[in-house]
């Protein structure tokens, strides 16, 4: 159960990633060629794989219990911040992620940046690219990393990352246009609870709890994560619609002020 839960999180947040990464390297390839684009796109796939390379095996050379502490605390870190970020866009606090409006700017910034040509590759291309793919894989690289702490581990959220990335790559090629149509807000909600879970039932673990039902009580931490994160969003949308509502005090009518 928790393996096919973890392949869930680990694909959607790594397609959550890839979207927006999308954005930036069609922007940049349309408007200024493919080869530097690309080029900048492999450069930060390989810099991804040899982190999770790296920092993977080294994870486990800790201590089990040390180990779930470790992975706990991480997951419930990235989890509550995507959680956060969802929270305040659902309720109307934060603007929606808009990738549309994302790809109109990065195209507008590749038309009028000028050519830097620096060992054959056109450098804006380049750096674009490869940031773009690297920042909004980094967080990716360290979820595959901290999955590697349940069944399944480091290959199983690899796996989940690389289908993600494939179907995501083909469908950007097959459209030309980003996928604006993925319902990123809603993937961020779902991806925010179960990490958030994943790390509150690891890091116990680690810290020496024991739950009663063993992974069963995975789902039960699910459902009250999800719970309080709806009980938010609702709370939150009445106090938007109410700071909405409220009217701006006229001077002169509060203080004795004229």
């Amino acid at each position: 159960m928790n393996t096919t839960i973890l392949f869930l999180a680990a694909f959607f947040a790594s397609a959550v990633e890839m979207v927006e990464a999308l954005t930036i390297v069609l922007a940049v390839g349309v408007t200024r060629g493919w080869r530097s684009t690309m080029v900048g796109v492999g450069a930060a796939t390989l810099a991804l794989a040899a982190i999770i390379g790296s920092l993977g095996p080294a994870l486990t050379l800790l201590p089990l219990n040390a180990f779930r502490l470790v992975v706990g605390g991480l997951l419930l870190v990235f989890g509550l911040q995507w959680l956060r970020k969802a929270i305040l866009r659902a309720s109307g606090f934060k603007a929606l992620h808009d990738e549309d409006a994302i790809f109109a700017r990065e195209l507008a910034g590749a038309r009028s940046a000028a050519r830097d040509d620096r060992a054959g590759l056109d450098w804006y291309s380049f750096t674009l690219s490869f940031k773009g793919v690297f920042l909004e894989g980094l967080e990716v690289a360290f979820i595959v990393i901290t999955f590697g702490g349940s069944r399944g581990g480091i290959p199983l959220a690899s796996v989940a990352a690389a289908s993600a990335l494939v179907i995501v790559a083909v469908a950007g090629v097959l459209l030309r246009a980003p996928l604006s149509r993925v319902p990123e807000n809603t993937l961020k909600f779902g991806v925010g609870v179960m990490l958030t879970s994943f790390g509150i039932f690891w890091g116990s673990e680690g810290a020496g709890a024991h739950w009663p039902g063993g992974e069963i009580a995975y789902l039960v931490i699910l459902a009250f994560v999800l719970g309080v994160a709806l009980l938010a969003v609702r709370w939150l949308q009445r106090e938007h619609a109410h700071l909405a509502w409220t009217p701006a005090p006229v001077p002169g009518e509060a203080g004795g002020e004229a």
